[in-house]
């Protein structure tokens, strides 16, 4: 009998302790989720069926927040804002470029929205002939913050090639075979 009240005591305690350890763990991680993360990614894709190259700038929600108080402005709320939110997509789309050579690829703004933790940026411009070396700028947010990077992921044309935009690069020309 004091044996089967001695496990059944371990055991409780054993399981008070290992949910203190998770509960404890758990909140020690909510509050990284919080920081900024200065880090977006953009793909662009080589859509055969649509005739597009279709880009999808993805932005942190908490960056993009942070970024249109400081560049727009206290009251500017990307949020609950559709006139903020717009704005933003505007000045990403400004600081976004593709060239086939020389000669630069008009891109039209396709929307923005926001879905979960990430505020989202289209654009397109149609597939042009010949394409080998595409050319990109992407300085969103990289004059608000010296250290956010832009990752680029080109797609739809074979292998994914990747460019990363960090420091002082501001252009990057990729080798893509249309």
């Amino acid at each position: 009998m004091p044996q089967m009240f001695f496990r059944q005591v371990s055991r409780r305690i054993f399981l008070a302790f290992g949910l203190f350890i998770l509960i404890t763990a758990g909140a020690a991680t909510v509050p990284a989720v919080a920081h900024q993360q200065k880090a977006a990614i953009t793909k662009v894709l080589f859509n055969p069926r649509t005739g597009n190259i279709e880009v999808m700038h993805r932005f942190y929600l908490h960056d993009a927040e942070h970024a249109v108080r400081q560049i727009f402005g206290r009251n500017a709320d990307i949020i609950s804002d559709g006139e903020s939110q717009s704005i933003f997509a505007d000045y990403v789309g400004e600081r976004f470029a593709l060239k086939n050579g020389d000669v630069e690829l008009p891109l039209s703004a396709v929307g923005f929205e926001i879905e979960r933790a990430f505020f989202w940026v289209y654009q397109e411009t149609p597939i042009t002939v010949g394409i080998s070396d595409l050319t990109i700028k992407h300085n969103a947010l990289r004059d608000v913050w010296p250290e956010q990077t832009n990752t680029v992921n080109i797609e739809g044309l074979g292998d994914v090639k990747t460019a990363t935009f960090s420091g002082p690069i501001e252009l990057k020309t990729v080798t893509v075979k249309e």
